[in-house]
């Protein structure tokens, strides 16, 4: 990756009257780097992606893509861009490949487009109107002509909503495709397993800011693991043993809860650790730990963590005003 960004945003900021959707935002993103945007609906995603397609000024800050103001300085850098939006709004009359040879006219160099309907699957959709197509369909439509132009940055918001999970997995191949050969993916997404697949970094947008910036593996690492079992004695029978009967935990960050089946839930930073201590723990009463499930943090978790964590403190600062 070369050292300076293909994106660049300081302290953006876009209003929509008194109310300010995008509050300050920096981000930046280099060349061939994919960045998940997450965040709650209503936290400012789309409001912050606008700004940096170009399809909206900021009211404040700087924003530059390729070096350019994407607003003012459009024309210069439009055709070096791929924008999927969240809805199109491709007129119903036409056909697939209608639709796709029309948009192939507004291209610079557009690729052969019997080739980008076969890469999303809508080949044999090609005589079908966009009017007859499923709302997945007309989301694989609306990804080939945001790729069409081989795209130098690509803005994906939502890319996956509506499609089947064999469709949303050829979507990120096709993405993957595009990263190898050097294009910058800035990417909305309201599923988590997708960021984590495609990703090379997360930015967590809460109340029009960014409260979180890294990789995958760093922001995960800050969660705790969950531990999850039954213990049954020698009899199979599951009893239900108190905090104080369980072994010393060096990494347990809070008291384990017992729910109404009888399973032991614990959170813990030392997972391997924690875990074999139970294990002997186990061995040495003759007890077993059925249906263990042992695991690391996942995204969903520390992003549902940080947005708690948000949450807390609006109600704090509301309370002290």
């Amino acid at each position: 990756m070369t050292s300076n960004p293909i994106i660049s945003v300081r302290g953006a900021r876009r209003r929509y009257g008194t109310f300010e959707a995008v509050r300050g935002v920096d981000l930046d993103v280099r060349r061939g780097e994919l960045v998940a945007l997450l965040g709650t609906n209503g936290a400012g995603k789309t409001s912050f992606v606008e700004l940096v397609e170009g399809l909206a000024p900021a009211d404040g800050g700087e924003v530059r893509v390729l070096g350019r103001d994407p607003y003012h300085q459009r024309r210069e850098i439009v055709g070096s861009l791929g924008i999927m939006l969240q809805s199109a709004g491709f007129s119903g009359d036409l056909t697939v490949v209608e639709t796709a040879r029309t948009w192939a006219g507004t291209l610079t160099r557009p690729r052969p487009v019997d080739d980008v309907l076969a890469a999303v699957g809508l080949a044999h959709r090609a005589d079908v109107r966009v009017a007859s197509l499923s709302g997945g369909e007309k989301r694989r439509l609306d990804l080939a002509l945001a790729t069409m132009g081989d795209p130098e940055v690509l803005f994906l918001d939502e890319p996956t909503t509506g499609l089947d999970p064999e469709s949303r997995r050829a979507t990120w191949r096709l993405v993957q495709g595009m990263l190898a050969a050097g294009t910058t993916v800035l990417l909305t997404t309201h599923y988590l397993e997708e960021a984590e697949e495609l990703a090379d970094r997360i930015a967590i947008l809460q109340a029009g800011r960014i409260v979180r910036t890294g990789a995958v593996a760093d922001i995960v690492a800050a969660e705790p693991a969950r531990v999850e079992f039954v213990v049954r004695n020698a009899d199979g029978r599951a009893v239900t043993p108190s905090a104080a009967d369980l072994p010393s935990l060096e990494g347990v960050v809070d008291v384990p809860e017992v729910d109404r089946t009888g399973r032991l839930h614990l959170r813990t930073t030392r997972l391997q650790d924690d875990l074999f201590t139970l294990l002997q723990w186990a061995d040495a009463r003759q007890l077993r730990l059925d249906d263990l499930d042992a695991r690391s943090a996942s995204l969903e978790q520390a992003f549902l963590a940080m947005d708690d964590s948000s949450s807390t403190r609006d109600d704090a600062s509301e309370v002290a005003a």
